[in-house]
C-alpha cells in the first residue's frame, strides 16, 4: 500500500471523523509537530450545519496524530487510504475541553484510580448495504452474495492491523455485522472508528454505499452497535465473574453496570444521539427499551452474555456483558466515556445491581415496572438530553464546560430536521452515517 496522502483525524462530538491531510512522506515530521485545528470546528453537526459555539472565529488548537492508529489500506480498484486519529490540545499542550478521544481517556484514568482496574472493551457494528436481495437473513447464501465485499474489507482492515472476529448476514434487509475481538478500551474506540471508515471506503470503492445509521425506515430493523465490556486486574486477571456473586458478576462488574443503568437516560443522550435513535429503542425491536440487565437477552439495556468454555479460568475470562442502547450516530469515544464515567459512579458509591430480568417487560404493568425500578428509556433526544444535562454527578466526568457545547451541537442538528417527517429523516440520516 503506497498512499501518497495521508490525513490526520478526529472523532467529532457528532462522532463524524474529520480532520486534515498532508503528504505522506511528511508523516513524522506531522507527529511531532501536530497539525493546526479550530475550536468552533466541534460544533459542526452532522449536516454541516454549524451549532451555537461559544468559540465564534476565536482560538487554535493543535492535532496530535497518534502513530499507534495509523490505517493504510489497499481498497478495491486499485485504491488506497491512509490515516489516523488523534489527541487535540490546547497550544500549551493541555487537553482541549471537547476532544473526545482526551475525555475518553480522562475517564479511564477516573475509573482505574476508583477501582484499581482495567477495562476492556469491543463494538459490534450492524450496517447496511443498500441494493442487494434484501433478504435472506444469517443464509450461505446471503453472505455468498456479498463475499467480493467481505474479502476486500478484511484486506483492507489488515492495513489498520485489524482483524474481526465474525462478519455475518444479519436479519435487516441488507444487513451485516462485524465484529472485533477485546481490546483495552482506548483501543476498541480508536478501531470502532477506523473500521466504520475503512468499511464505508470499501463500500464506496466496489460502488456500494454502506449506512450505519440506527433507521433508515420505520418498519426497518434498525442498525445497533453493541458494546461489550470486561474488568481486569492491571496484572492481566480476569474479575468480572464470580461464580458465587448474583447472576455471576463480581462486586466491581455489579457496581459498573448498576451505575450505568442508574444514570442510563443521561447516558443515552451520547449513546443514542440522534434526531431517530429514539425510534429503535423500542419493545420488540431487539434494541433496548427499560433500564434493565437481562440474563441472555437481546433487549435488555445490558445484557449478560453466555460463556462456551467449561474450565473455570476460561469461564472467568470469557464472561462479559454487553451494552445495547448505543448506535453509530455516537462517536465511540464519547459512547464509551458516558459508559465508563456512570460505571467509576457505581464502583465508587458501592451500587449494587438489582437481579436480572428474564421476561418480556413491556408486558408489566405500570405498576410493577415502577415497583421494580424500571423505566423506559427517553422517547427522544430532546428527553435525552434534558437528562443529560440535569445528571449533575455523570456531568463530572467531563469537562466543565462540555456539556452545554455538546447539548447546543445536538441542538443544532434537532433544528436542522425540525421540519422533516419520519421518513424525510431517515433518508437525511442514511446518507449521512
Amino acid at each position: 500500500m503506497d498512499a501518497a496522502l495521508t490525513m490526520a483525524c478526529t472523532s467529532d462530538l457528532a462522532g463524524m471523523v474529520r480532520g486534515k491531510g498532508f503528504a505522506t512522506a511528511d508523516l513524522e515530521k506531522k507527529i511531532a509537530r501536530g497539525i493546526g485545528w479550530t475550536p468552533t470546528n466541534a460544533q459542526i453537526t452532522c449536516f454541516d450545519t454549524i451549532a451555537e459555539s461559544p468559540y465564534g472565529a476565536l482560538g487554535d488548537l493543535v492535532l496530535w496524530p497518534d502513530k499507534e492508529t495509523l490505517a493504510q489500506c489497499s481498497l478495491p480498484e486499485g485504491r488506497t487510504m491512509s490515516f489516523l486519529m488523534g489527541d487535540i490540545t490546547e497550544l500549551d499542550g493541555t487537553a482541549w475541553e471537547c476532544c473526545t478521544r482526551s475525555i475518553l481517556k480522562r475517564t479511564l484514568a477516573r475509573f482505574n484510580e476508583v477501582s484499581g482496574l482495567e477495562l476492556r472493551a469491543t463494538f459490534e457494528h450492524e450496517f447496511m448495504l443498500p441494493g442487494g436481495s434484501g433478504t435472506r437473513a444469517f443464509s450461505l447464501q446471503g453472505f455468498n452474495e456479498v463475499q467480493p465485499f467481505a474479502e476486500a474489507l478484511l484486506t483492507a482492515l489488515e492495513g489498520a492491523a485489524i482483524t474481526p472476529d465474525s462478519f455475518l448476514r444479519e436479519y435487516g434487509p441488507d444487513q451485516f455485522e462485524v465484529t472485533l475481538p477485546p481490546a483495552s478500551a482506548l483501543r476498541a474506540a480508536d478501531e470502532a472508528t477506523l473500521l466504520r471508515e475503512i468499511t464505508r471506503a470499501t463500500a464506496n470503492a466496489m460502488g456500494q454505499g454502506a449506512t450505519f445509521s440506527p433507521l433508515t425506515g420505520s418498519e426497518v430493523v434498525g442498525n445497533g452497535v453493541h458494546i461489550h465490556f470486561s474488568l481486569w486486574t492491571t496484572d492481566g486477571a480476569p474479575v468480572t465473574y464470580d461464580v458465587s456473586g448474583q447472576d455471576g458478576l463480581s462486586k466491581p462488574a455489579s457496581s459498573f453496570i448498576a451505575g450505568i443503568l442508574r444514570h442510563l437516560n443521561a447516558v443515552s443522550a451520547l449513546t443514542a444521539p440522534s434526531a431517530i435513535s429514539a425510534l429503535r429503542l423500542v419493545p420488540h425491536r431487539w434494541s433496548a427499551a427499560y433500564n434493565n440487565l437481562g440474563a441472555q437477552d437481546r433487549e435488555a439495556a445490558i445484557r449478560i452474555c453466555p460463556v462456551s468454555a467449561r474450565d473455570p479460568d476460561a469461564q472467568a475470562r470469557q464472561f462479559n456483558f454487553e451494552f445495547r442502547a448505543a448506535d453509530a450516530a455516537a462517536s465511540p469515544y464519547l459512547a464509551l466515556a458516558a459508559l465508563v464515567g456512570a460505571g467509576t459512579i457505581g464502583i465508587e458509591e458501592g451500587l449494587q445491581a438489582d437481579r436480572a430480568t428474564e421476561e418480556d417487560l413491556s408486558l408489566l404493568s405500570k405498576t410493577d415496572l415502577e415497583n421494580r425500578g424500571l423505566k423506559r428509556l427517553p422517547d427522544s433526544l430532546e428527553a435525552a438530553l434534558k437528562a443529560f444535562s440535569a445528571d449533575k454527578t455523570l456531568l463530572e466526568a467531563f469537562p466543565e464546560r462540555f456539556p452545554d457545547i455538546y447539548v447546543a451541537h445536538k441542538l443544532g442538528e434537532l433544528a436542522h430536521v425540525a421540519d422533516r417527517t419520519d421518513n424525510e429523516r431517515f433518508a437525511e440520516y442514511q446518507t449521512t452515517y
